[in-house]
């Protein structure tokens, strides 16, 4: 069964419970892009400070819908060491780290619970796949960015990631392989056929006139 999860870039907290919100009840997770600024030029809530967050972090809040949806957080900042734990506190389902911007995975690994909560590493089309493969067996799957300048929605697919995930696969034959970057009803299908089970997509779902009828689409393309 190949997954469908929404990209969600949250300007601010309003931003975040209102597309949150929106996909209750349609799908059972969605991701959140989290942009500090630094490892990518774009920034995402909760930088630089939320005091939404802060309550997050005393379990005084907790995350929009939390209780209707799950999520991911794709960490696209800067010493993702330091963040981790705090996304584990949050209620994250999953937690995506970029091998580029790592720089002591042992700390990352500590900091989420396994069997609890997913650990995922990401790789960009441009980084060899020998920076990952070392992690490969104490990690829960890897995510492939399918675009070559990441933190932005609506860049154009590169095919780079296609040889990516091949060579994940042939590797780990049984690891879930998400794709995130330029996922759409062009790319969907090549992407599954070379061995992708999670398709996370931003602008060809937010900005469809039907986003659930666009998530249909999504479905029948690569079931």
């Amino acid at each position: 069964m190949i997954e469908i999860i929404p990209a969600i870039m949250p300007r601010d907290y309003d931003d975040l419970d209102e597309k949150m919100s929106l996909f209750v009840n349609v799908v059972p997770l969605v991701q959140l892009d989290i942009m500090d600024g630094k490892f990518v030029p774009a920034r995402t809530w909760p930088y630089p400070r939320d005091p939404h967050f802060d309550a997050l972090m005393t379990e005084e809040e907790g995350m929009p819908s939390w209780e209707d949806i799950n999520f991911e957080a794709d960490l696209m900042i800067k010493d993702p060491e330091l963040w981790v734990a705090k996304w584990v506190i949050a209620g994250a389902s999953r937690i995506i780290v970029h091998i580029e911007g790592m720089s002591d995975f042992e700390t990352i690994r500590a900091g989420v619970p396994e069997g609890l909560i997913e650990l995922g590493l990401a790789i960009n089309t441009t980084t060899s796949l020998s920076a990952i493969e070392p992690y490969l067996d104490r990690i829960d799957f890897v995510q492939c960015m399918g675009i070559a300048r990441i933190g932005f929605q609506g860049e154009p697919f590169d095919e780079r990631v296609l040889d990516h995930v091949r060579a994940i696969r042939a590797l780990q034959p049984e690891m879930p392989i998400s794709i995130d970057g330029s996922v759409n009803f062009d790319t969907a299908r090549a992407l599954v056929d070379a061995g992708a089970t999670r398709l996370v997509s931003g602008s060809a779902i937010l900005e469809a006139d039907d986003f659930v009828g666009a998530i249909n689409k999504f479905e029948n393309l690569v079931q």
